[in-house]
């Protein structure tokens, strides 16, 4: 195994680790993290949309910095520890119509992320294809409501459709970034697309 993979799974460990030691269910937090500190993207008593949030990193990062209000949603439940006053879970498909209505009963949000990823296939094609679908379905919500101000950041596979998904949020945003955490694994192609400031 060339010894870059090695150091990744090796680095995977060490997030891991980190995170359970810290009471997290995954990894994926110190992405959130970083992106949050890079970006100052969580606004102080905000109210956040967590997408496709499951175990609940995200959801759990949201509360503890910053969210008056988290709004989390996904077809699986959270974590057992993931949970507060502030918190409302939706279970559910996020393309349907009646989820739809009860998260834009919160709305308008300060803050929409979302780390959903697909079922992979191992097919880059049709991964990177799932991937721009859920990218696509995370912008309706930043664009339909986020407040004015609010910022967005969302997970997508690296292709072509990134700059795509670029060029849409240059439309929605002051400010429309890539950015590949330090936490993602070295093989992976996945990164992140953040909107600083809906107009």
């Amino acid at each position: 195994m060339p010894s870059k993979y090695a150091n990744s799974y090796a680095q995977s460990d060490f997030w891991s680790k980190k995170a359970f030691s810290e009471g997290y269910p995954a990894r994926s937090v110190y992405k959130l993290k970083e992106l949050d500190e890079k970006f100052s993207l969580i606004p102080k008593n905000c109210i956040a949309l967590d997408l496709g949030s499951a175990p609940g990193s995200w959801t759990l990062y949201l509360l503890k910095n910053g969210a008056a209000r988290v709004v989390s949603c996904d077809l699986h439940e959270l974590a057992k520890n993931v949970n507060s006053e502030s918190l409302t879970f939706i279970k559910g498909n996020l393309n349907d119509a009646a989820v739809r209505e009860k998260i834009k009963a919160f709305s308008p949000y300060d803050v929409v992320v979302c780390d959903a990823a697909p079922s992979t296939t191992g097919n880059r094609t049709v991964d990177t294809a799932r991937s721009e679908q859920l990218v696509e379905m995370a912008l309706w919500y930043g664009e339909a409501m986020l407040k004015n101000g609010g910022n967005f950041a969302v997970k997508i596979f690296q292709s072509g459709g990134q700059q795509h998904a670029l060029q849409k949020m240059r439309t929605l945003f002051a400010t429309a970034k890539g950015f590949k955490p330090e936490a993602c694994r070295v093989e992976s192609f996945e990164t992140y697309l953040v909107g600083i400031g809906r107009k």
